[in-house]
């Protein structure tokens, strides 16, 4: 017996809430390290090691997302399965 796959769609209010969070996120944490009662070093230290962390967390998302694709295109089709 084959199981049909089922793809997962997100909403556009899904989609809108994400990008609203981290942009919130994104403004809430650069205010924070403006506002911050420290040097200009140490600020722009916290502020690159924020930039680091958003691409890295963006890395390693689109990382997962590849090998998740890939375990299901592999379960998809196998070519020694018997029909």
């Amino acid at each position: 017996m084959s199981e049909t796959p089922v793809r997962q769609q997100s909403t556009a209010a899904f989609y809108g809430q994400a990008v609203a969070s981290f942009a919130v996120a994104i403004v809430a944490t650069a205010i924070g390290i403006f506002k911050l009662d420290a040097n200009a070093w140490v600020r722009s230290f916290l502020g690159i090691a924020v930039l680091y962390l958003v691409t890295s967390s963006f890395t390693l998302a689109k990382v997962i997302r590849d090998k998740q694709e890939a375990q299901s295109a592999s379960r998809l089709y196998s070519p020694f399965e018997k029909l």
